[in-house]
């Protein structure tokens, strides 16, 4: 059940220790498939042309600037101190009307934005989805790469023995500005909608690890967004108190995902408890952190998956 009484200290150090744990995960699964380019390589921020600024406000007490990096053939963001959300509009002539606002993960350090997010996004758009990657803000780390690398070593290293299990009250409560940020992107998209050929009233979100903790925060929580379905991808599966109107909920988890896959699945039993529709995919083999990555493992049929839910729902054409 969500506790809402812990100390706003205790809670942001948990939270922040679930992050760092989160992060190594992604890293430490993605590293044999992509072992060529597991290095982090600072790069320049790329045009981001399309991205709409928020206007949440800048990170409070943020320090460190913006900046990007690659690794896995990916690339990732981190010192995100204000948000941004970049469409990815499908053809006219294949717009069903729905739309996603796309969350990546990353531990609330970094952010997966090609393999969670701009990935996403153009695979939801080729099938008439409108797509929205929201850049949340993010908790500091070190500006220089080296001195990054040693904090994220030094944060992980007391937790990577233990799985985090994450309370959803907690992360709420530790989440002020990113919950801000994804309620800022669904007015936007509902301010826009006829503009963007977008029925307010099927906006969805679909987040991934941090960003799936994300995504659920920001449908108990925050009663203004309403979102019309939601999906979590490798994000925790603690149990939680569910809303009489609590939207239908897609989930994908690896058996092997060594953060999240051994505490039970308290949240399905939750939604399904609450009479809320619910759809859950648990793959042998996939480890943390899969996202758009084409790996060897059935782990990769998230997608399809997740496609052919959002079609049996009639979010794949048009509505009557």
């Amino acid at each position: 059940m969500i506790h809402r009484s812990s100390l706003a200290h205790r809670v942001r150090r948990a939270c922040l220790r679930s992050a760092a744990a989160a992060l190594v995960a992604t890293c430490a699964v993605a590293a044999p498939a992509y072992a060529q380019s597991d290095r982090m390589v600072p790069i320049q921020i790329p045009a981001q042309p399309d991205a709409i600024p928020l206007k949440t406000g800048a990170l409070p007490g943020a320090k460190a600037k913006e900046s990007w990096h690659s690794q896995y053939n990916s690339v990732f963001a981190r010192n995100v101190t204000e948000a941004t959300l970049t469409p990815f509009l499908p053809d006219p002539g294949k717009a069903t009307g729905a739309a996603v606002i796309v969350t990546p993960g990353g531990g609330f350090r970094t952010l997966s934005m090609q393999n969670e997010g701009w990935d996403v996004a153009r695979a939801l758009a080729a099938q008439g989805v409108a797509a929205f990657v929201l850049k949340y803000r993010l908790n500091q780390t070190p500006a220089d790469m080296p001195a990054f690398e040693r904090s994220m070593t030094e944060m992980f290293s007391a937790t990577a023995a233990r799985p985090p299990r994450p309370n959803p009250g907690d992360a709420m409560a530790a989440l002020a500005p990113q919950i801000a940020d994804s309620r800022a992107a669904f007015a936007l998209i509902r301010q826009r909608a006829p503009e963007w050929r977008i029925d307010p009233d099927r906006i969805g979100m679909v987040g991934f690890s941090a960003g799936a903790m994300l995504t659920l925060a920001t449908t108990l929580s925050a009663q203004d967004t309403k979102p019309a379905f939601i999906g979590l991808i490798y994000g925790p599966l603690s149990e939680v108190t569910v809303p009489a109107d609590a939207p239908p909920m897609f989930v994908a988890l690896a058996a092997d995902d060594p953060f999240f896959a051994s505490s039970g699945f308290g949240l399905i039993e939750s939604w399904k408890a609450a009479k809320r529709p619910v759809e859950f995919h648990l793959y042998e083999q996939g480890g943390h952190g899969f996202g758009m990555y084409q790996k060897s493992t059935t782990s990769t049929g998230w997608f399809p998956a997740f496609s052919s839910w959002l079609g049996m729902h009639g979010l794949l054409k048009p509505r009557q």
